[in-house]
C-alpha cells in the first residue's frame, strides 16, 4: 500500500520543492519505495493532507482494535506460540504506525518559549 500511494506524490525532478515553501513539512503516514519517508509541504488543507488524515485515523483505529484483541488473547490460557508471534507482528506494525503519527504531529506543533507544563524555562 505505501509504495502505491507514494508514487503519486513523489517530488518533481531536480529538487524536492521544499525551499519555496515556508510551512513545515509534514511526515506522511506512508513511505516511498525503499522505505524512505515521504513529506508534504503545504498549509495542511489540501487533498493529500485529507488523504493522510484519513489514513492516520484508520491506523489509529486499527491499533485500538489490535490492542483490544491482544488483551483478550493474553487472558486466554490456550494461546499458541504461532498465535502470539502473529499478535506480536501486528502490535509491532501498529506501534510503528502510531509512533510515525506522533512524530508527524509533534513536528507540526509550534515551538514556544514555555515548557510543556506552561512555565517559562
Amino acid at each position: 500500500m505505501n509504495h502505491a500511494i507514494a508514487k503519486h506524490f513523489e517530488p518533481p525532478p531536480g529538487g524536492d520543492g521544499a525551499a519555496e515553501h515556508p510551512e513545515p513539512a509534514r511526515l506522511l503516514p506512508w513511505t516511498a519505495p525503499g522505505g524512505k519517508p515521504c513529506y508534504l509541504v503545504g498549509d495542511g488543507t489540501g487533498h493529500v493532507s485529507r488523504i493522510a488524515d484519513g489514513i492516520e485515523r484508520t491506523q489509529l483505529d486499527m491499533a485500538d482494535g489490535l490492542l483490544w484483541h491482544a488483551e483478550d488473547m493474553l487472558d486466554c490460557e490456550r494461546v499458541t506460540v504461532p498465535e502470539l508471534r502473529f499478535l506480536a507482528r501486528g502490535l509491532t506494525d501498529a506501534l510503528r504506525d502510531v509512533r510515525r503519527i506522533a512524530e508527524s504531529r509533534g513536528a507540526r506543533i509550534p515551538a514556544t518559549a514555555e515548557g510543556l507544563d506552561g512555565c517559562e524555562e
